[in-house]
């Protein structure tokens, strides 16, 4: 076998059911904490912010609340989480939530210790400045409470500058990866079904994403193989009985998995179209928007026959066994979705017109191009325009 990869990953994972009680007993990175979760209040109802904050204190540390972070982060928060840890005198984040608090404290740890007040100056995208950050970020933990981005195993995180419609990566620095990251899947019990099936979405198509990638390699295909096989068992169950604990575990796994994928993969241009989709629609569920336009998404390198054997072996590992062409793929991916109960979302319940098909097109175009390079066979803008339009409901 001919392959070369690269694969980094310095975090101290601990994982398993109860986890979160051995907070206390790790090394912390600092003395002070930034403590951010999100504005919804699930993480008080269901126990899990007196918890981590009785960790904190078990392990001697104080730390400052911030519960603003939205479903889809936005640049002005992260910017005011990160104002605040420089005025506390923070020296390291702690992130209790989904993937978007997780995505949200990852880049305040970055934008918190460097001297500039805009954050889009280490932005890409269209608008951003590009800059490389000049001070080395502060160190974070990260404690998911969903089963969905993988953020908690990679260095990038995902922030929405509305004044732009940019909704774009940041980060991708060694020093960026979590300290520590604590996954424990009785913290996703709480999560409703409609929410578990738009996360475990997500957390399979990172992988099948990092599959169909052209910078798959083996290192990759070893980790989505497993993930997407995990999915395919276990997500369904996840959404018809929250306290099924063996199939939060393999939601859990199949999500951290898929971040160990785009460190040494890449998510492609399903993942361009749809962050296009939530930077005008910032209400849409990230997972949401990725159902909804997957299966035109996929058909559409289907009809290319442009890599049948993975499409082949993509819908065995969904669990279709008899799997042997390629438009088996896509039986599976929506046999899925059914069991899911997510097979009928529609674009219009979100405020998306079939006419902005082509502004969505030119602004994934724009600001996550690197994304669409990396499908097997690079989508023109008309193409993009069709996924849109052909998913559009």
């Amino acid at each position: 076998m001919r392959d070369v990869f690269t694969f980094f990953e310095p975090t101290h994972v601990l994982f398993g059911c109860g986890v979160l009680n051995d907070l206390h007993k790790q090394e912390m990175p600092g003395k002070k904490a930034l403590l951010v979760t999100s504005g919804g209040k699930s993480v008080i109802r269901n126990g899990y912010l007196a918890r981590t904050q009785k960790e904190l204190e078990k392990a001697g540390v104080s730390y400052i609340l911030f519960n603003k972070v939205e479903a889809n982060p936005v640049k002005s928060t992260v910017e005011e989480g990160a104002r605040l840890a420089r005025k506390e005198n923070c020296d390291f984040v702690v992130a209790l939530g989904g993937g978007s608090v997780l995505d949200a404290a990852k880049i305040m740890a970055m934008f918190a210790p460097q001297p500039s007040d805009d954050l889009w100056d280490y932005a890409g995208g269209l608008t951003g400045k590009n800059k490389t950050p000049e001070n080395t970020p502060l160190p974070w933990i990260a404690i998911p409470t969903t089963a969905g981005t993988g953020s908690e195993a990679d260095a990038n995180g995902v922030v929405t500058n509305p004044v732009t419609n940019e909704k774009i990566g940041l980060g991708r620095m060694d020093s960026l990866f979590a300290k520590i990251a604590i996954v424990d899947p009785e913290l996703t019990a709480s999560v409703p079904p409609k929410f578990t099936a738009y996360q475990g979405f997500d957390a399979l198509f990172h992988s099948l994403e990092c599959h169909l990638s052209v910078n798959a390699c083996a290192f990759s295909d070893m980790v989505t193989r497993t993930a997407i096989e995990n999915v395919g068992k276990y997500l369904a169950r996840a959404v018809k009985d929250g306290n099924d604990m063996e199939a939060r575990e393999g939601m859990s796994f199949a999500s951290m998995l898929g971040g160990y994928a785009m460190i040494t993969s890449s998510c492609i241009g399903e993942h361009a179209l749809e962050h296009a989709m939530s930077a005008y629609y910032p209400a849409l569920p990230h997972g949401a928007g990725l159902i909804m336009i997957s299966l035109a998404y996929y058909r559409h390198f289907v009809n290319l026959h442009c890599a049948d054997e993975t499409f082949v072996d993509m819908a065995r590992y969904l669990g279709k066994q008899d799997a042997s062409k390629p438009e088996d793929f896509l039986d599976a991916l929506a046999s899925l979705q059914k069991a899911c109960g997510v097979d009928n979302l529609k674009m219009s319940d979100y405020g998306i017109r079939r006419e902005d098909a082509a502004k969505m097109a030119d602004n994934a175009i724009a600001t996550t191009q690197r994304l669409l390079k990396f499908d097997p066979v690079p989508l023109t803008r008309d193409e993009c325009i069709k996924i849109y339009e052909d998913s559009w409901k």
